[in-house]
């Protein structure tokens, strides 16, 4: 090394060590997002369609925006559409291989004797269980129900303790089963409200099978002897449906929570205490039409940022990425939004790998629709001393 050099090796090791003791720039654990909802802005939210029925809600599926609701929050009687819940526990056991659809159910003398709708069930029939499960999802089988009930849980009451349990998971707050049907002629406080229904709903449709069953329009079981057709009439006339699940009883009214998908955009529409079949299902179409015609879905998929400088670490740059992000929107804003980054210039180390270093946020306008976190995607270690001296000498030896 040339001797009038030094001055300068010497400099270079000061600034250094100042680099090390002293970071200067925002560290990653100072920052704070906050993730937002993202609201659907919908002129009916109030109720003003003025649907012909006690209550009713539509929400969208993939985000779980409400954009209508009238009456949505009052417990009423369910009637069979209960069997969501019913249906949600199945699927959930079954997913999770606690149970299979091969499985062989026999019956017993209790699920035999329910009234109702019914596959007619015999005491001591052995039947599979995907059989069970399109007698309940198509035809409403309360027979059914209650012998898929009695396999997974031992007896009713325990199944219907754990659906209790699920609704309050899924923070259906207006909502207590006593039993796993919806019949309501004995029972005393069994009742459920159309935002719980869809919550549930959309917990059951996250189980991408059911809908396999619940669009069938027509099947049979038994080999063949006996004809199911579903009761959601919806299915076979409303372009889109793919489900879900009807109910009526003297008490409850009638009643649906009813699945579509068009254009990406799939709703759940929940009607309860109509007047007549025909009014339910008028009810239904009309709030799927408002919805479809309102809104769409707006996506944006994951992706990565410039790299962050850093300071005091032992890489100068740490690579960021982000999430995808989806929200529902009216029609008029889908083409409006505008995407922002925002992240420090730099920061100091360490850094630890996911850490949240600032947010891309969605807007349209001046108005704010969402964000995702931007994440590091790697660790990096703070530079130790010896680090530096030994980076500074090899810097020396290349001059």
């Amino acid at each position: 090394m040339n001797p009038k050099q030094a001055p300068f090796c010497l400099l270079c090791m000061l600034l250094a060590l100042t680099l090390l003791l002293c970071p200067f720039s925002v560290a990653a654990d100072d920052l704070e997002t906050t993730a937002t909802d993202t609201p659907a802005n919908a002129d009916a939210a109030d109720g003003s369609l003025n649907l012909n029925c006690k209550s009713a809600i539509l929400m969208e599926a993939t985000t779980g925006t409400i954009l209508y609701a009238q009456n949505a929050e009052e417990s009423l009687p369910p009637a069979s559409v209960t069997k969501v819940m019913t249906l949600l526990l199945i699927m959930e056991a079954i997913d999770s291989g606690v149970i299979r659809l091969d499985d062989t159910v026999t019956v017993s003398a209790t699920a035999a004797s329910m009234g109702g709708s019914q596959v007619y069930l015999k005491e001591g029939e052995q039947m599979k269980l995907e059989d069970l499960l399109k007698s309940v999802v198509i035809a409403s089988a309360n027979d059914a129900a209650v012998a898929l009930a009695e396999y997974l849980c031992g007896s009713v009451p325990s199944f219907v303790s754990r659906m209790n349990e699920r609704a309050e998971e899924l923070g259906m707050t207006g909502t207590h089963f006593e039993n796993v049907t919806g019949l309501d002629d004995t029972a005393q406080n069994h009742l459920t409200s159309a935002r719980d229904i869809a919550l549930m709903s959309r917990a059951l449709i996250a189980h991408p099978t059911i809908l396999q069953y619940s669009s069938i329009w027509m099947d049979t079981i038994r080999d063949g002897a006996f004809g199911l057709t579903n009761t959601n009439r919806l299915v076979r006339f409303y372009p889109g449906c793919t489900g879900l699940k009807t109910g009526s009883t003297s008490k409850a009214g009638f009643c649906v929570s009813v699945t579509a998908e068009r254009e990406h955009l799939s709703l759940i529409c929940v009607i309860m205490g109509a007047e007549s079949r025909d009014i339910r299902n008028a009810a239904a179409a009309s709030l799927l039409d408002w919805g479809f015609a309102n809104f769409g879905l707006y996506t944006a998929p994951a992706g990565t940022c410039e790299p962050m400088k850093v300071t005091g670490g032992v890489e100068n740059v740490c690579p960021l990425s982000f999430g995808a992000f989806s929200c529902v929107l009216p029609k008029e804003k889908l083409n409006a939004v505008e995407r922002e980054e925002t992240y420090p210039e730099s920061v100091a180390a360490p850094l630890a790998e996911k850490c949240e270093i600032g947010a891309v946020v969605y807007r349209v306008g001046q108005e704010e629709i969402g964000r995702v976190p931007i994440l590091t995607e790697r660790a990096i270690e703070r530079i130790d001393f010896f680090e530096i001296v030994k980076r500074t000498a090899i810097s020396f030896l290349l001059i």
